[in-house]
């Protein structure tokens, strides 16, 4: 299964593509999709639909995983990158993809093993999990690859509980 996770941010949104075989996980590929603070919201978030449109065009994804916003303090922060998910989504659905979503905590427990990880450690297990040789960069990047590799899990999980039905 081929897997694009998605990092929604409206400055910054990282993707990665994963490609599962049995129990092993790859990295496909991966960028960031950078907008500048001086455009137009409607502009930032038609480049974020336009990029993740390019990426599934060029990379044929079979599903997506997407990290949910966050709501803490900075209201503000999360409404932006609210927005930046919007788009994301309205671009894999236009494209007929179906999109699991999950909560920060959710990866980082897939991915490190607990739901308190610092990014660092996210990073490092992403590196370990997909067999990098160097530390995917931007974070937005090992968010989104991270993303992926939970979908991964969470699609194996649940095909091992149809086997034991």
């Amino acid at each position: 299964m081929v897997i694009l996770g998605i990092d929604p941010g409206l400055a910054n949104t990282g993707w990665g593509i994963v490609e599962t075989r049995g129990m092993q996980c790859r990295a496909r590929a991966y960028g960031c999709i950078t907008t500048p603070a001086t455009e137009q919201l409607n502009n930032r978030l038609g480049t974020i639909y336009d990029q993740i449109a390019a990426v599934v065009d060029t990379h044929h994804p079979e599903e997506v995983a997407i990290e949910e916003v966050f709501f803490g303090r900075n209201t503000r922060s999360a409404i932006a990158t609210a927005h930046a998910r919007g788009a994301a989504l309205v671009a894999c659905a236009k494209l007929g993809l179906p999109v699991g979503e999950y909560t920060p905590m959710q990866i980082k427990q897939a991915v490190v093993g607990t739901g308190a990880a610092e990014k660092d450690q996210v990073t490092f297990m992403v590196r370990r999990i997909l067999a990098l040789d160097h530390d995917p960069k931007p974070d937005h990047c090992a968010d989104a690859l991270a993303a992926a590799v939970c979908h991964a899990n969470m699609a194996r999980t649940l095909e091992l509980s149809r086997e034991l039905a």
